[in-house]
């Protein structure tokens, strides 16, 4: 299990969506504020759609309170990274830090922890992903590092048999 955080999050329709992918995979969902939304935004819960029970969601002041809070290690996600996010060993209970969808998270704070910011890549002169996305790409990429431990990896078919 992992710990999302989200720091400063602006679009409701983003956070709802990485709430649904926490829920899925049994990450922590943090969020730091200042938010760009109320956590009731019907954009939020919509987005989330019926999830929502099944998603433990804490909400910070501030970074320094989710250092606090968890143990580490921090892994911060960042199109400025000189590494790639498969490069890191993604530990058991790792907080996977975003930061806002317009800036990103602070390069002072990426500079302080060099060594621990990832990129995922992408093609020159592109921006950005979108960060419920990019979300999902780094806690999958996490789990895939553990085999999908505790994970239901096999399908059924509603009304046929795959042996069929």
């Amino acid at each position: 299990m992992f710990h999302v955080v989200l720091v400063e999050p602006e679009i409701p329709q983003n956070a709802g969506n990485i709430a649904r992918t926490c829920a899925a995979t049994g990450c922590v969902l943090h969020l730091v504020r200042p938010l760009g939304f109320e956590i009731s935004d019907k954009y939020l819960k919509r987005a989330g759609l019926d999830y929502w029970p099944l998603v433990q969601v804490e909400v910070h002041e501030n970074i320094a309170e989710v250092f606090s809070a968890l143990g580490g290690p921090f892994y911060f996600f960042t199109t400025k990274a000189e590494k790639r996010y498969d490069e890191i060993p993604y530990a058991e209970g790792a907080a996977l830090v975003f930061g806002k969808e317009t800036a990103g998270l602070d390069e002072e704070l990426l500079k302080a922890n060099r060594e621990r910011c990832v990129r995922i890549p992408m093609l020159e002169g592109r921006r950005s992903l979108n960060l419920s996305n990019s979300v999902a790409i780094a806690v999958y990429e996490g789990l895939r590092h553990h085999a999908f431990a505790g994970m239901e990896t096999k399908g059924a078919l509603h009304r046929l048999q795959w042996d069929d």
